[in-house]
């Protein structure tokens, strides 16, 4: 398996390289933004299963970095920084990034979220943890989501979701007031049993509730899961408003 690493500390790199080449993986070392983005553009060669994405970069942030390589493919994104405030986190994920580790890291956590990706996208992750086949939109309140087009709207308005985290939200909008449990959203959206992605959800669900601007749609059941709580006045799924009956003409 080919992996990029980008990274400008040649001694970390190094470092890094020697041990994931102990593991099985190839390592192509770049040093900058722009390196990376030429090494990814498709050639002969075997195309790489991971890039593992620093974002102190010398010639520009890995953010834009992150950006500019959801624009040329899909090769599943690991963001390693020492940033560990959720909003570069969340910031991360809205660019695109598939995880996100913070230095200092265990070598064998990073082994680990390498071939939990890497697995997630050789089987085709980014189709909805549902059945897509469903033709008719589900109508939360406000919020419309398509399952086939992958669409998401907040009252008419489209909102711009990253595939996990529309795969997230099409998993509770598809049973409403069911309580998820957290191992189950990770194994059927990850499409993984390991516990460190725990705190990936967690950003995930944050940055949903911020994008939706609502934060009471997506409940936190304390100690199990989440669940989604169908705003007042939502109707389910298909159904349309039945009109009030009229008033009884007065009596003669």
């Amino acid at each position: 398996m080919r992996l990029l690493l980008v990274e400008d500390d040649d001694h970390v790199a190094a470092a890094l390289s020697a041990v994931l080449a102990k593991h099985g993986l190839a390592v192509v070392h770049a040093r900058s933004g722009e390196e990376a983005l030429r090494a990814l553009l498709p050639d002969s060669a075997e195309p790489f299963a991971v890039v593992l994405l620093d974002l102190g970069l010398p010639d520009q942030d890995g953010f834009e970095v992150c950006g500019r390589i959801r624009k040329i493919c899909s090769t599943p994104v690991i963001m390693v920084t020492a940033r560990s405030d959720v909003r570069s986190r969340i910031h991360g994920l809205n660019l695109g990034a598939d995880d996100y580790v913070v230095k200092p890291y265990d070598t064998g956590e990073l082994l680990a979220r390498i071939h939990a990706v890497s697995r997630r996208n050789a089987s085709g992750g980014d189709q909805p943890a549902e059945d897509s086949a469903a033709e008719e939109p589900l109508r939360l309140g406000a919020v419309t989501v398509e399952l086939p087009t992958r669409q998401v709207s907040v009252a008419g308005a489209a909102v711009p979701l990253t595939r996990k985290e529309f795969d997230l939200l099409a998993l509770l909008a598809q049973r409403p007031g069911v309580v998820f449990r957290r191992e189950q959203i990770i194994s059927e959206v990850w499409r993984t049993s390991w516990e460190g992605t725990g705190r990936t959800l967690e950003v995930h669900i944050a940055s949903l509730r911020a994008k939706l601007r609502m934060p009471a749609l997506i409940e936190t059941v304390r100690g199990v899961g989440y669940r989604l709580v169908v705003p007042a006045g939502g109707a389910p799924a298909g159904s349309e408003p039945r009109p009030s009956p009229s008033p009884a003409p007065p009596a003669s």
